[in-house]
């Protein structure tokens, strides 16, 4: 099941994306962001166009900036992206999130699902340490 798209403004866009509105502008008038514009003639951006850049615009920030919602850990293998999937099963859940249009797939417990509060649509980071994958929820 699709959820329906989100449309945000450009100044949004640019602020989750991380990047400056000038900039954000830029990528729309030189194509490299599509768009869908109101009856008045605005651009709004779809959250799919946001997903295929969540990861680049991030990795431009000064790592203080890019972790800054996120609790301070010592493991550098963050990687940002956006929640497309959770399956909840007894006390076990499957999160999948959406990165740099790849996907990653992590098991954690459904308790802890409940207690950050996960929903698709959200901005969170995988956390690779080894061979395991943990969730953090932005």
């Amino acid at each position: 099941m699709n959820r329906p798209s989100q449309l945000l403004t450009p100044r949004d866009a640019a602020k989750l994306l991380g990047v400056s509105y000038p900039t954000l502008k830029r990528w729309i008038y030189d194509g490299k962001l599509k768009t869908i514009k109101t009856r008045g003639g605005h651009h709004r951006v779809p959250d799919s166009e946001i997903d295929r850049y969540l990861y680049r615009g991030q990795s431009k920030l000064p790592l203080p900036e890019r972790r800054a919602d996120f609790r301070r850990i010592s493991a550098r293998n963050q990687l940002i992206g956006r929640i497309v999937d959770i399956k909840v099963s007894g006390i076990m859940a499957q999160v999948t999130l959406s990165i740099g249009g790849q996907r990653i797939t992590s098991i954690i417990t459904a308790d802890a699902v409940r207690e950050m509060s996960l929903a698709k649509g959200q901005t969170a980071a995988a956390l690779i340490k080894s061979t395991e994958v943990m969730i953090l929820r932005a």
